[in-house]
């Protein structure tokens, strides 16, 4: 066997959700935020367009993150559509997270790869950055709000013309030492095998 089966195996399945709000105030180090991003490009990419895009919130930029996606979820959600709770995890997520990774998806140039092919790709890259920081202790978020497809957000992360922004990744160590324990369905529930 090429490599060690069982330590890529258990970095598969020990991947968690974990969300800023179990994180420490530890600071997750540029160096191993860059080695996420070095191997969420080895993701498999039809064509070899890369087309995943990355905008790095460290420091204060964290806190222009959290004034404008707050800012705009309340110009945006008034009255009976205003939840407090939604409004506060915009506001205080990015505050309180090590850093937040806008991943963003640009189409092929030339036309020739689907939009959803690339949008798979970039999804394997976040998976790539997902399983690096499970291998190195640290907690990681995906976030999808509907927020991301709004020309504001387009404006705010500088987006080229058909870019999209498909995640915020959230980044922190988690305050307790006890990583959780997920559970699947085992895959006789999910496969069907065709051998005739």
């Amino acid at each position: 066997m090429k490599y060690n089966l069982s330590e890529i195996t258990e970095v598969i399945r020990n991947r968690r959700t974990i969300y800023p709000e179990m994180y420490s105030s530890r600071k997750v180090h540029k160096e191993v935020i860059e080695d996420l991003l070095n191997n969420a490009i080895w993701a498999p990419t039809h064509g070899l367009t890369q087309p995943w895009r990355f905008k790095v919130f460290t420091g204060e930029g964290l806190k222009r993150l959290s004034d404008f996606q707050s800012s705009l979820y309340a110009a945006l959600f008034v009255g009976e559509d205003y939840n407090e709770m939604k409004f506060n995890k915009l506001k205080n997520r990015p505050l309180i997270s090590s850093a937040v990774i806008a991943v963003s998806v640009k189409p092929d140039p030339k036309g020739k790869i689907r939009f959803n092919e690339e949008i798979e790709a970039t999804a394997c890259a976040i998976q790539n950055m997902h399983l690096t920081a499970t291998a190195y202790g640290i907690g990681a978020f995906w976030a999808s709000p509907k927020l991301l497809s709004r020309p504001e957000t387009k404006t705010f992360l500088k987006l080229d013309e058909g870019e999209e922004c498909i995640a915020l990744f959230y980044l922190g160590y988690p305050a307790n030492s006890e990583w959780p324990i997920g559970q699947r369905k085992p895959i006789e529930y999910l496969t069907e095998w065709i051998d005739a």
